[in-house]
């Protein structure tokens, strides 16, 4: 599946959130009533792919920390001995449900890790909680490993990206 170019920036005022619609109740209203309040209270921050000026889809990613005992040991042995490290966590991620067989939700995975790992701001992964298997599924595909025993908690080393 071929992506047409499609611009991915920082959620702004101006952009039409109003028919966005991904088929999760939470993540529709997440994004229209909710994240600019996150985006100001500095808890978390938007990102966007447009179509013109309507929201496509969209992710959201915010400072974390993962428990170092809650990494595999081959992850873990290679980091410092601190009881948790640096990560960054995609809390939401969702795509207009026309758009959807695109390709849109890899675009904008590609894109969050991307940001990630280019950050100034040091961090160890990219750690995710799957809404169920079929969203874990998406991200395993994409390399993700799980976090913990927990089989939604997943995470994908940043080192791997550059």
């Amino acid at each position: 599946m071929t992506v047409s170019p499609r611009i991915v920036t920082a959620l702004d005022a101006h952009h039409d959130r109003s028919r966005f619609g991904c088929g999760s109740v939470a993540l529709d209203r997440y994004l229209r009533e909710q994240v600019t309040q996150d985006i100001r209270r500095r808890v978390a921050a938007c990102f966007v792919m447009l179509d013109g000026n309507m929201v496509a889809g969209y992710y959201t990613l915010s400072a974390a920390s993962v428990a170092l005992a809650d990494l595999p040991h081959d992850v873990a042995r290679r980091l410092p001995r601190y009881p948790a490290v640096p990560a960054i966590r995609m809390g939401r991620l969702a795509v207009d449900l026309n758009y959807r067989g695109e390709g849109y939700g890899a675009a904008l995975l590609v894109n969050a890790l991307q940001r990630a790992a280019g950050s100034e701001i040091p961090a160890v992964a990219l750690a995710v909680d799957a809404k169920d298997e079929q969203a874990a599924a998406f991200y395993r595909h994409f390399g993700f490993m799980p976090l913990t025993n927990d089989s939604l908690a997943l995470f994908l080393p940043l080192a791997t990206v550059k």
